[in-house]
């Protein structure tokens, strides 16, 4: 009977039970696809990441999987695994399906405390789900065009008028999850932060407590839009309306013309280690 260890973190945080966690099952040669799916749908987290040996110059090579289906990327299982599989390193790079993903690690003392990758730059086209979206979310309007990010996963930015507007959305799910897509919606609050939430019932996650593939983009999509500017970081809080409160940093380098780099960054925690055995 095989045993699978894994490693349970808590991404976007610095506090167990909030941010959004991810499980890492760091031995899988071997792993049938179909078991990777059945073991994400059995820990019903948004998603869960498979550990493998790197096939393209990476230090580690990764499948991710939500509880209905595997993603080429997505933010918090990167930067989580990070966490999990570095070793003593302050670098990594780490293989997904939208290419390799460097990350940089800031420690205190031996425990690894913050991580900042550098993601897949998406690509970027308007919406023609516009009015469904708005109708499925309680909305007439997006302040910013409503157009589609995709570096991974599909998501798509609606710009709403204040936080308060944000906190008191009551999606229909049933109609979101017709259209396929992640949808972001977001705010500004004070200063530098923005406030966010994101439903993805298409992916078997009605609302993700922290959404680090939407985060750069989030970023791109503001400052392409001039609501900040290229290089300024924002801070993004999300996951307070589902109990999981969860803070990422965000910021674009380059011009609209341009992009450069998209980072994102977060505190993430070890939480759990245990195994499965199949």
């Amino acid at each position: 009977m095989p045993t699978l260890p894994y490693t349970l973190v808590d991404v976007f945080t610095d506090t167990p039970l909030e941010g959004n966690g991810v499980a890492v099952f760091t031995d899988c040669a071997g792993v049938e696809e179909a078991t990777m799916q059945r073991l994400a749908r059995e820990l019903n987290l948004s998603e869960t990441v498979f550990s493998l040996e790197p096939r393209a110059g990476g230090d580690a090579r990764i499948r991710i999987f939500t509880p209905n289906s595997e993603l080429p990327f997505a933010g918090h299982p990167t930067l989580g695994s990070a966490f999990v599989l570095a070793g003593e390193r302050e670098r990594i790079a780490i293989e997904t399906g939208a290419g390799i993903v460097p990350l940089t690690l800031e420690r205190a003392g031996e425990r690894i405390v913050f991580g900042r990758m550098a993601q897949p730059l998406p690509t970027i086209a308007p919406s023609g789900d516009g009015p469904e979206l708005l109708a499925a979310l309680g909305l007439t309007r997006s302040v910013l065009p409503i157009e589609v990010y995709v570096n991974g996963p599909r998501t798509v930015f609606i710009g709403l008028e204040d936080e308060l507007a944000v906190v008191a959305l009551a999606p229909n799910m049933q109609a979101l999850a017709s259209l396929g897509a992640n949808v972001c919606c977001f705010a500004p609050a004070s200063g530098a932060r923005w406030k966010v939430r994101v439903f993805g019932p298409a992916l078997g996650v009605p609302e993700d407590p922290a959404t680090g593939s939407a985060a750069g983009p989030l970023a791109l999509h503001l400052a392409r839009h001039g609501a900040i500017r290229f290089g300024q970081e924002i801070e993004i809080h999300q996951g307070v309306e589902i109990l999981r409160p969860s803070v990422l940093h965000a910021r674009v380098e380059g011009s609209a013309a341009e992009v450069e780099l998209i980072e994102v960054g977060g505190a993430a925690v070890i939480v759990a280690r245990g195994w499965f055995e199949l």
